[in-house]
């Protein structure tokens, strides 16, 4: 059997060898074997649960709840999220997309944005996602309400906020997602606007003394976290969203 250091492991999967760690760490994500003299042993399955963990987490489920997905369980059944997400599921089958703005507008009522991203909103639309027929309609007419609402409530939120903030995208191009990105923000009381394009730079220097997020989606890369560390010795108050 054919093992590989966390260095080669790291370029093969494209991810820095410090996220590995901390995934092995932190989250219990990743179990390597060790060397006689101690170092990280990776073998093919290993490599392939890496892959796995980032595609979860590029299609937007936190790194916190990758574990419970691998293992095959229930990730967010214990305040009945699962339900909800069974409600919102079936409501986007009928496609109604009134009804989907109204009850859109309902569980915000009742859950906070973060409740709302993470527990309901991600799930639905990944599973959504993973399906390459009509689902994928069916997230279209998703997605749509969802920029409409959180554009709503990034709106409503302004006038009692006391911090203002830009956030942009980071080389990633889920339009929806930074538009929920930007509203979760707004519940810690930013007035947040949207760069709604996602850069390859974000380019600080063009928004002089305001409070800059960018927002990846996922780990840094090593190039990323390197320009990070320049933006940051130049004086821009740069913070990555979701850090």
């Amino acid at each position: 059997m054919a093992f590989y250091s966390i260095g080669e492991v790291a370029e093969r999967c494209g991810i820095n060898p410090v996220t590995l760690r901390a995934w092995q760490r932190r989250y219990g994500l990743l179990k390597p074997q060790r060397s006689e003299g101690g170092h990280r042993q990776f073998d093919e399955s290993d490599i392939q649960r890496i892959m796995e963990i980032k595609r979860w987490i590029e299609s937007g489920v936190s790194v916190s709840k990758v574990k419970a997905l691998l293992d095959e369980n229930v990730v967010t059944d214990v305040p009945g999220w699962r339900s909800i997400q069974e409600e919102m599921m079936s409501m986007l089958r009928q496609v109604n997309p009134a009804r989907l703005r109204a009850a859109l507008v309902e569980l915000g009522r009742q859950h906070s944005s973060e409740q709302l991203i993470d527990e309901i909103i991600m799930p639905v639309r990944l599973r959504l996602a993973r399906d390459h027929n009509t689902a994928r309609v069916i997230l279209s007419l998703l997605d749509g309400a969802l920029i409409d609402y959180a554009v709503l409530r990034i709106a409503a939120a302004r006038k009692d906020a006391v911090k203002d903030a830009l956030l942009v995208s980071w080389g990633n191009d889920d339009r929806t997602r930074l538009w929920l990105e930007a509203w979760r923000l707004t519940g810690q009381g930013w007035r947040v606007d949207v760069l709604a394009e996602p850069l390859d730079s974000p380019h600080p220097e063009f928004f002089p003394g305001q409070h800059l997020f960018v927002w990846t989606g996922r780990a840094l890369t090593q190039r990323q976290t390197q320009q990070l560390a320049h933006w940051r010795e130049q004086g821009f108050t740069v913070a990555i969203h979701g850090e």
